[in-house]
């Protein structure tokens, strides 16, 4: 069976990784894509809360209390993994060390500008570790649902929340398709089954185009 939703994002957004690769992976959505490894490919997962080598969360019964993800959910280290101080865990992010991260957000737009921090109306502490991730990660990968509950786009002409991150975001990658977020303009690479261009257009507030070799996003 075909995967779709939340499933179908992960998965698109699991098969940018190479074997090796040293990876951050966003709260909530995220996560997830350590369920759609391909065959072959293994990455070290770094939380920025302070580990190298995450492995799969366990439930709360096994949980080590001293052991918690960046949302305070518990997790684990896989063999080889290690503890590693807050400086230490910054200083690969900021060190250009890791390959890929992978983040949720509120808006993202053609030019690849991110805005995942603040909800309007809501008091929020501030935008945390993402700020680091979009300025020393390689690649910025964005895994969002397409549109806001009420319809409207989350793919911005331009964000009209405050940034995380300026001109950072390389791919987006929604439950309708995949854009490549390029210096000329915005790529619709791939689009979901069932779906056509004049659908991605209709729900999308930004401005893309086509790519030649355009074809069906498969999870």
């Amino acid at each position: 069976m075909a995967l779709t939703g939340r499933a179908l994002i992960a998965s698109r957004c699991a098969k940018f990784f190479k074997d090796g690769d040293l990876v951050n992976l966003g709260i909530g959505l995220p996560v997830q894509c350590v369920n759609y490894l391909p065959e072959g490919v293994e990455v070290w997962l770094e939380a920025e809360i302070g580990i190298v080598g995450s492995g799969k969360a366990p439930s709360w019964a096994d949980a080590d209390p001293d052991m918690i993800d960046a949302g305070g959910q518990p997790t684990s280290a896989i063999k080889g993994g290690s503890v590693v101080e807050h400086s230490v865990s910054f200083g690969l992010i900021r060190g250009g060390h890791v390959d890929a991260a992978v983040l949720g957000t509120l808006q993202v737009d053609q030019e690849g500008n991110i805005a995942n921090w603040i909800v309007p109306g809501k008091v929020a502490p501030g935008m945390g570790g993402a700020m680091d991730l979009c300025a020393g990660v390689k690649r910025i990968i964005v895994a969002s649902e397409h549109c806001e509950k009420n319809g409207e786009s989350k793919i911005k002409k331009r964000c009209t929340l405050p940034l995380t991150g300026a001109k950072c975001v390389t791919d987006i990658v929604t439950e309708k398709c995949y854009f490549q977020v390029t210096p000329e303009a915005l790529v619709l690479k791939e689009i979901a089954e069932g779906l056509t261009v004049e659908d991605i257009r209709a729900c999308t507030d930004a401005d893309f185009v086509v790519a030649d070799d355009l074809c069906t996003m498969v999870g």
